[in-house]
Formats: structure tokens, C-alpha cells, sequence
């Protein structure tokens, strides 16, 4: 298993820096999947979930710059599910505007803005799992085939450590070591990404 990332400046700041390459493809990497896959929950076609997903990654870049971060005024993500929000919600408005009229209400339509506390709760539960299958996917490389499949077996399809060292010829103690590490590493690299938007 490789050695645990140094630390390093948080992601906001290098993201002020539209040649970080590294900063803004560990951004796209993380935050992209969550916003497609929250347009598409929300009825938006394919394309117009990418190209709407493309619309968002702009604006935090076009905003990033200004951005002027404060965790007492809320997180990263509510700033950044903010943005969402308000791109679809223009989105269906210049849709809506191409059709015939709805009738709303001004007041109706502001309501319509807030989103609700299980679309909130949906945004969180969706940013958990999107995080941690990204960075399931960097520390698989890390580490070897057998540590990584005692790891699958055990945590994430809850087979018994005994059945996984049998299926796998390891021994119970080689599996917990293996679970363990496993885990150890993707709380650190979750932790990492987290601290560097938080």
C-alpha cells in the first residue's frame, strides 16, 4: 500500500488557479457525477443533464475566483447545490417560457426555490456515496487485488470474515488487517477531499 497523501493547500484555493490542473480535474472528478446525477433524478434528459452539468462546473469557475469561503456562513456543498438548483431552475423557466404560460404565482415560484429538507437530505446522501466511490477508486490502485476484495467482500457486501478468508485462502486475522487498512485509507482520503472544500 502507498504512502498517505502529503497535506496539501485546500482545493478552493488551488482552484482559484485555472492552470491547477490537478485541483480542478480532483473537483471534476468528485463534484461532476454528483451534479449529473442529480439532474437526471430531476427529470432532465441525458444531454441536458451534461450540458447543464457542464453549465455548473462553469460557474464555479467563474466564481471561484471571488469566492471569499466562510464555513460559519454555510458549507461548499450547500453553496454548490445552491448553484445547481438555481441552473435548473432556469433551465425549466426558459423551457416553460418556450411553452405556454403556467400561471404561477411570484410566491408560489419562490417556494419552488427552496428546496425541500429530503431533496436537501437526497443532495447529502448522494454526495456520501459519489465520494465514496471516487475515492474507492483511487485506493484500489493502492493496494493488492486480495487486500482489496477481503476489503469489497466483508464491507460492502457484508460477508462474514470467516467465508471471505475461506473463498479468498487467507487467514480471519489477514482479512480484519485487510478491511482495516482498506478502510483506514479511503476515512483519509475522504477526509482529505473533504477538509479541502470545507
Amino acid at each position: 500500500m502507498g504512502d498517505a497523501p502529503l497535506t496539501r493547500p485546500s482545493l478552493l484555493v488551488r482552484l482559484r488557479d485555472p492552470r491547477d490542473g490537478v485541483a480542478w480535474g480532483e473537483f471534476v472528478d468528485v463534484y461532476a457525477p454528483l451534479v449529473y446525477g442529480y439532474l437526471r433524478r430531476h427529470g432532465l434528459q441525458d444531454a441536458d443533464a451534461a450540458d447543464l452539468t457542464q453549465d455548473v462546473l462553469r460557474a464555479v469557475a467563474n466564481s471561484v475566483g471571488r469566492l471569499d469561503y466562510d464555513p460559519r456562513r454555510g458549507s461548499f456543498r450547500a453553496w454548490l447545490f445552491t448553484i445547481v438548483r438555481n441552473k435548473l431552475r432556469n433551465f425549466r423557466s426558459s423551457r416553460q417560457r418556450r411553452e405556454d404560460g403556467s400561471g404561477d404565482t411570484a410566491v408560489r415560484q419562490l417556494l419552488a426555490e427552496q428546496p425541500s429538507r429530503a431533496e436537501a437530505d437526497e443532495w447529502e446522501q448522494e454526495h456520501e456515496r459519489r465520494l465514496f466511490h471516487w475515492a474507492a477508486e483511487r485506493v484500489r490502485g493502492e493496494v493488492r487485488e486480495a487486500t482489496w476484495r477481503a476489503f469489497w467482500l466483508t464491507a460492502v457486501e457484508g460477508r462474514g470474515p470467516g467465508e471471505v478468508a475461506d473463498k479468498l485462502k487467507m487467514s480471519v486475522a489477514a482479512v480484519y488487517l485487510a478491511k482495516s487498512r482498506v478502510m483506514a485509507r479511503l476515512k483519509d482520503e475522504i477526509r482529505r477531499v473533504e477538509e479541502s472544500v470545507e
